[in-house]
């Protein structure tokens, strides 16, 4: 592509050659002839291959069912995590709080401690008795001592006592309601027509 002088030592200088680059043996690189020969495949190479066709089904289920199970996992773990964390929160505050507790907590600790061994040596003979008296005694102790979160606890737990009363009293009167009024209702649930009411 280029072309170049060179000037070479002679005993006559008067001798000029211009010679191309491809020319000189330091620019050229001899042509290379390569032949891909392909080798064919062996007994443990079509072996190998022959395993791999055969379990990669087996493979793909058990990926498919790895992710599946972690992105449960991750689930569970991200309801799961609050709850633990309030936990370990409300295990901290409890120890702060005991670590440094008011003057009158151990006193009151120990009279609520008192009113429920009083209930279980009360409560000999049934094991009813063995679960109310203890509990019951110690839930007035301490509603004594803090009255206004037994108030609190005791509005949430007496709503949530009816809502199950109310539940259960629905459940008996279905349960209980004269076969009469049930083949009334249901004819006419099927027949799509009001019963007919008598004037009282």
């Amino acid at each position: 592509m280029m072309s170049g002088i060179v000037f070479a030592a002679t005993k006559d200088k008067s001798n000029v050659t211009v010679v191309n680059i491809d020319e000189l043996s330091l620019y050229t690189t001899p042509k290379q002839k390569l032949l891909f020969v392909k080798t064919e495949n062996g007994q443990l190479e079509q072996g190998v291959a022959t395993i791999r066709q055969t379990v990669e089904p087996y493979a793909t289920w058990c990926q498919q069912s790895v992710h599946s199970a972690v992105g449960k996992v991750q689930g569970t773990y991200e309801k799961v995590k609050p709850k633990v964390e309030s936990i370990i929160q409300f295990g901290t505050d409890s120890y702060a709080y005991l670590k440094n507790p008011p003057p009158e907590f151990y006193p009151r600790a120990g009279t609520i401690g008192f009113t429920g061994f009083l209930g279980i040596f009360l409560a000999r003979g049934s094991r009813v008795k063995r679960l109310i008296y203890p509990t019951g005694l110690m839930a007035i102790s301490t509603s004594l001592y803090y009255p206004q979160p037994a108030a609190t606890i005791a509005k949430s737990s007496g709503d949530y006592v009816y809502d199950l009363a109310l539940q259960g009293y629905v459940a008996m009167e279905n349960v209980f309601k004269p076969a009469s009024k049930l083949a009334v209702e249901k004819s006419v649930n099927e027949e799509g027509l009001a019963p007919e009411t008598k004037p009282e």
